[in-house]
């Protein structure tokens, strides 16, 4: 992709403004016409929200817009319909034990009213408010990490929908729930009365998939090149061993799904900034803050890189950077992206994701006086692995997700028309299984959205609004009450 290096947050201030406009018209057109009868909202077919029963992991997006259209544009009626809702439709999701999704689902409606009570932006109407949105915090943290596979290297993983054997790359910007959980002083109480850790798994949920879901440039397959990502990671739960990649959602287990991608590219940089909150003591038991730190860094850099490497040229990437027909486009990298080519799909939902992970760590490299990554002592980087990464800065990174943010809130992905329920348009949900609209007289997937992409979109473009304003730093956990820095 071709990096702005002269944008800044304050240069997408009038865009922003048009954008929270055009969204609160997108969730007073759902909560008008949706049928919440039919389930979850998940992804639009001719511009009206569909649901799809897979798993409910969408729900949380739907009402955490509705409360992030009022942090970031101060519209009371958005805060009160969110509120409402996830009182009264979100409890079931706090003890769903079939799920890995808790911290999409739970961290962006119970989590987000808690952050806007600590930071001071919303009066909760009494204790127990507060009361009982730490209780959720604390019961989906718990609950999610219940799901777990001790694996042979002495660690484990937060095991998918599919079973036990099966480690998703999407978890770990699920983790945020164990990172609340944790927070709040709440530990999972097992058999025996056993205490775990729920910081601990966090750790080491983190740590595996940096291992066996991200990829490195160190000869592990014939594949192995820096920075990409496998969907799935498949172990032998008799023995805890690893087996092989496999996918899911993308086209096969030796390409990249964006959208993978793009949850690793979030969520390590987003725990990056969590752990600084954590004091150095207690995360000895775990590695230690300087290992924990170099791993999920490592991970981050070469994700990062990756998409960088393999998107176009305004940011946006394909669904998959192996799909079938994509060398009929040529040097995709070289040119904008074309939602309305005739072969494969973009996913702007993946782009979304990935802006919010590449700007956190450009930050996180800046506010730590670490410009660029270069020796294996500081990062944890092999020297064959180190000999495929490219010598970016933290503003290098940071600049990429302002240009992936620009793109996004213009035509042809902001969606403009007034009937058209979705926000982010081109969005693509399970291309394999058939699943995404395709619309008459194209060839692919275009023109739709999804409850996740039109979420993190509103998630990104606040993060930046935060940034343009000089507003305190925007973090899914808030304000820091232990003393650590961002």
């Amino acid at each position: 992709m071709q990096i702005d290096n002269t944008l800044r947050p304050a240069d997408l201030s009038a865009k922003l403004s048009r954008f929270w406009e055009l969204s609160a018209q997108k969730i007073e057109l759902i909560r008008k016409e949706y049928d919440d009868a039919k389930g979850s909202p998940v992804f639009t077919a001719a511009g009206k929200y569909t649901t799809r029963g897979w798993t409910e992991w969408t729900q949380g997006f739907q009402y955490g817009s509705e409360i992030l259209q009022f942090d970031a544009t101060g519209e009371k009626h958005f805060l009160e319909m969110g509120r409402k809702a996830t009182v009264e439709r979100m409890a079931s999701h706090v003890t769903h034990n079939g799920v890995h999704d808790h911290g999409f689902n739970n961290v962006s409606t119970y989590g987000a009213l808690l952050r806007l009570i600590r930071e001071g932006r919303i009066q909760p109407a009494s204790q127990w408010e507060v009361d009982f949105y730490e209780l959720a915090l604390k019961a989906t943290g718990a609950v999610q990490a219940m799901r777990w596979t001790p694996i042979a290297d002495g660690g484990g993983f937060i095991y998918s929908f599919n079973g036990p054997h099966s480690l998703f790359v999407d978890t770990v910007r699920t983790l945020r729930a164990l990172s609340w959980s944790h927070r709040l002083g709440h530990v999972l109480s097992s058999e025996h009365d056993e205490q775990i850790s729920l910081l601990g798994r966090l750790i080491a949920h983190a740590r595996s998939t940096a291992r066996y879901s991200v990829y490195y440039g160190e000869g592990r397959d014939a594949y192995d090149v820096w920075g990409r990502t496998t969907h799935e990671a498949v172990f032998n739960t008799n023995d805890g061993f690893f087996r092989c990649p496999n996918s899911q959602q993308g086209f096969s287990p030796f390409t990249t799904w964006t959208r993978g991608l793009a949850w690793a590219i979030c969520g390590f940089p987003e725990q990056l900034e969590f752990l600084k909150t954590i004091p150095d003591a207690d995360l000895e038991p775990y590695g230690g803050r300087a290992e924990i730190e170099a791993f999920m860094l490592k991970a981050a850099i070469a994700t990062c890189d990756f998409y960088i490497e393999h998107t176009s040229l305004d940011g946006i990437p394909y669904w998959d950077t192996g799909a079938p027909n994509l060398h009929k486009l040529g040097d995709y990298s070289r040119v904008p992206a074309n939602p309305y080519n005739a072969h494969e799909p973009v996913d702007a939902s993946a782009a979304a994701i990935a802006a919010q992970g590449l700007i956190r760590l450009g930050h996180y490299l800046e506010a730590n006086g670490q410009a660029a990554v270069d020796g294996k002592e500081s990062s944890g980087i092999s020297a064959a692995g180190k000999s495929a990464l490219p010598k970016r800065t933290g503003k290098d990174y940071l600049q990429a997700g302002l240009t992936v943010a620009r793109t996004l809130l213009d035509e042809p992905y902001l969606s403009t028309q007034a009937n058209h329920q979705g926000l982010l348009l081109h969005s693509v949900y399970h291309k394999p299984n058939g699943w995404d609209y395709i619309p008459e007289g194209r060839t692919i997937e275009c023109g739709e959205s999804s409850m996740w992409g039109d979420y993190h979109v509103r998630e990104l473009m606040h993060y930046i609004g935060r940034l343009a304003a000089n507003a305190p730093y925007y973090t899914f956990f808030g304000p820091d009450e232990r003393g650590g820095t961002l």
